[in-house]
């Protein structure tokens, strides 16, 4: 197994700092996994619109080289597929690529 995806859809601040944002950076940094996705879903995605210490650290990921992704259907829910988008954050359907991740017998996900 090389490859990890992250499945976020916690709108806790504290979790994301604490464990979503900081094992995505330090796994992408410390070269523990080949490729690290991380995919926001639901509530998650009101917490990274509306937090700018959140969206420093989704910057701080990107930078690193972490593929970051909306869930489409649930950014239109929240009305937040511009913003996400003005972040950098890729939106996109969602439900067919976790759908491979979790089939994929090379990739852990991981959801929080």
């Amino acid at each position: 197994m090389d490859k990890l995806a992250i499945l976020w859809t916690s709108e806790n601040k504290e979790t994301a700092l604490n464990m979503v944002l900081m094992y995505t950076l330090k796994s992408n940094i410390n070269k523990w996994w080949k490729t690290c996705s991380l995919i926001t879903w639901g509530p998650s995605n009101q917490l990274v619109c509306k937090d700018p210490e959140v969206q420093e650290q989704i910057h701080l990921i990107m930078d690193a080289g972490v593929k970051v992704y909306a869930c489409k259907r649930c950014a239109e829910r929240y009305g937040l597929s511009d913003q996400l988008e003005s972040l950098g954050i890729e939106v996109k359907l969602m439900g067919e690529p976790l759908t491979e991740f979790l089939q994929d017998d090379s990739c852990r996900v991981i959801s929080i």
